[in-house]
């Protein structure tokens, strides 16, 4: 029986290692007795286990003590009993193995349409290879008669959202609204997680970069064959979503990837062979720092937020050099005594303030620009201790990417006390308003109101209910405050308030099509009953002060709504069925498509004029991811994460 696993298998014959004469290198005996039958003698596999070469090199010693004594017995790895003298010696030797390896890849010299390529083949099938040249570039190949035949991407998804806009579409049109019918799924890679996906893939130079939680996959584009892993185990002890073993992608500038890992460090990797060039710490986790989304990767830094919007940290954005992962700017979203904005706190929340910066934000090079969101205030559901608008929560920011100083900021929900953040992606677009051109920032916001703001000062051009489903305000009034309604904070005894905990929508990817002029978003119809119970801030637990739940008679509903920005009315609507629990964005191109997770599990397509469904794929997921799209050797391929694996889609059968 062979153990699906990528670690070390320990294996205690009779309880005792045997005594032996003096080894010339004791660790090679130590692991010639416990692992050798598994793993092999030179750790490239064995009879149940499988190569653990590339899988050490990964991990720190810490974290190979805890395997190796605690064992994985889900994975049918048990735990042993080891002294710190053999223990020593077995890590000192694990540590050897990358380079001793008699089975690492062999050289070889490929010919191509490209001229002679030589290098290591990392991967190879009957039809396809990929190959690291000696100029540490990786080749993706494909039989052609005597000669292999290079191919690439023709159009690239080199960021999150696809663009540093955060728009989610694509002007790719070789699938239409017309042949959409034919899409079928055309390859499936397990990423391994044992987290349900949120990743969003990134796509350059037709290489494939997918991330879970500590880990980044390279897969070719083309087949989902993998190039090469980083991985390292959850971090334990921490508290919050990081907690969850959720990461949504990695960010991509020149050679290198940027990784954020669960305990909140920035990690760069080499984009060709996945080693390891530099990591930081971005907060103490022992302060309930963690990290859960994509990086940006602007100019010559990488840009990146922190989760424990619930635990009470101190939120704060931060840029850090490229090359050297040093520090370069960092910008607190709770302010600090003295600041000016620090007086819209009144109490000693302040002091457990949250503001987190989780989502990836997005970027207008024109302008020079970063727009980042931020998180709800501390404590969630009660606000007795925190009076005033709390500044810089629920906001959006813009910031100069250079220097990390405040251009301007809007605030959707002041003072807010429904935990409704205001992370959800800023789409920058540039069209047509009020008959002239002007450079616009979209967003629905978790609060139930769809916002058009001028991006270059923040100036409120347009704000309207997006969902039926609204109790809190009546309006946003000019000045861009929400127009409050009587008796809907959090109370003892329970409020029955309108959007619900979850939001109107939330952090899944939104879109604006140019030629429709309509912008897509999934919705919740959904109310809450909010419940708030005072408390203190504990190290080690999320700080709610309160609680909620569902009522009794609410029949929660998702809703694909497609919105025209010039009046914030709903052009049309595509209510779902289903528990009204997933989190798929959306996705739009130039072909007259929409495409998104639907609530039933189906991955779907509709007109993008029209809303009218066009095809579906059931996956039974509970959708916790957005689509994105690419072209592969000349073909468009559209891919999602659902459940533990990314599902790429393209068109099949009679063109």
């Amino acid at each position: 029986m062979r153990v699906p696993i990528i670690a070390l298998v320990i294996i205690i014959i009779g309880g005792t290692r045997p005594a032996l004469a003096q080894p010339t290198n004791p660790g090679r005996a130590v692991y010639s007795t416990l692992c050798a039958r598994c793993h092999g003698g030179d750790g490239t596999g064995g009879e149940i286990g499988p190569s653990i070469v590339n899988a050490v090199s990964t991990r720190r010693d810490a974290e190979l003590t805890a395997l190796i004594r605690d064992g994985r017995p889900d994975k049918g790895m048990p735990a042993t009993q080891i002294g710190d003298v053999d223990l020593r010696a077995l890590l000192a030797f694990l540590r050897s193995l990358r380079a001793a390896s008699p089975a690492a890849p062999a050289r070889r010299t490929i010919s191509s349409d490209a001229g002679t390529l030589s290098g290591v083949v990392l991967n190879e099938t009957s039809a396809d290879l990929q190959l690291l040249s000696d100029d540490n570039r990786i080749h993706l190949l494909r039989p052609n008669g005597d000669r292999y035949r290079r191919v690439t991407s023709q159009v690239d998804w080199p960021t999150y959202h696809g663009q540093l806009s955060g728009n989610r579409y694509s002007p790719v049109a070789q699938i239409t609204r017309d042949n959409v019918g034919r899409l079928a799924p055309v390859w499936i890679y397990n990423v391994g997680a044992t987290a349900q996906l949120e990743v969003t893939p990134v796509v350059v130079d037709g290489v494939m970069y997918v991330a879970a939680v500590n880990q980044c996959d390279a897969l070719d584009a083309g087949t989902g064959r993998r190039i090469w892993q980083f991985k390292r185990a959850p971090t334990k002890g921490l508290v919050g979503d990081a907690a969850g073993g959720i990461n949504r992608g990695v960010a991509i500038a020149g050679d290198r990837v940027f990784l954020i890992t669960d305990n909140a460090h920035v990690l760069a990797l080499d984009r060709f062979s996945g080693s390891l060039l530099w990591e930081t710490e971005m907060g103490d986790p022992q302060k309930h720092y963690g990290a859960t989304s994509a990086p940006l990767a602007i100019g010559n830094l990488v840009v990146s937020g922190v989760s424990g919007g619930d635990e009470g940290i101190r939120g704060f954005v931060a840029a850090y050099d490229q090359v050297t992962g040093k520090e370069a700017w960092r910008f607190w979203t709770v302010p600090a005594p003295g600041d000016p904005a620090a007086a819209t706190w009144k109490g000693t929340d302040i002091e457990h303030g949250c503001a987190a910066t989780w989502l990836t934000g997005t970027y207008d090079p024109a302008l020079s620009l970063l727009y980042w969101p931020t998180g709800n205030p501390c404590p969630d559901y009660d606000g007795g201790q925190r009076e005033g608008d709390n500044l810089y929560s629920d906001s959006i920011l813009a910031l100069d990417p250079r220097s990390g100083t405040l251009k301007w900021h809007f605030q959707f929900t002041p003072h807010d006390l429904w935990d409704w953040d205001a992370q959800q992606p800023p789409v920058l677009v540039d069209t047509m308003w009020n008959g002239r051109p002007r450079q616009l920032l979209l967003l629905a916001n978790r609060n139930g109101f769809f916002y058009v703001l001028d991006r270059k000062d923040g100036q409120l051009l347009l704000a309207k209910p997006f969902v039926k489903k609204l109790t809190w305000a009546r309006e946003i009034g000019r000045d861009g405050r929400p127009v409050l309604n009587e008796n809907q904070e959090p109370s003892a005894g329970g409020t029955r308030v309108c959007p619900a905990v979850e939001g109107a929508t939330n952090w899944f990817s939104t879109s604006f099509n140019p030629a429709t002029g309509f912008y897509y978003v999934v919705a919740l119809e959904k109310c809450t009953i909010y419940t708030k119970s005072p408390s203190q801030w504990v190290q080690g637990k999320s700080y709610y002060s309160g609680t909620t739940r569902t009522a009794a008679d609410e029949k929660p509903q998702k809703v694909l709504r497609a919105i025209d920005i010039r009046t914030g009315t709903i052009a049309w609507e595509l209510p779902q069925t289903g528990p009204a629990h997933s989190w798929g964005g959306t996705l739009s191109t130039g072909g007259g498509a929409v495409f998104f997770g639907e609530d039933s599990g189906a991955f779907m397509a509709v007109d993008a004029a029209t809303g009218k469904p066009l095809w579906r794929f059931q996956t039974n997921s509970n959708w916790k991811a957005s689509p994105m799209t690419y072209v592969f050797d000349h073909r468009q391929y559209i891919a999602v994460a659902s459940g533990g694996s990314i599902i790429a889609f393209a068109l099949v059968g009679a063109r």
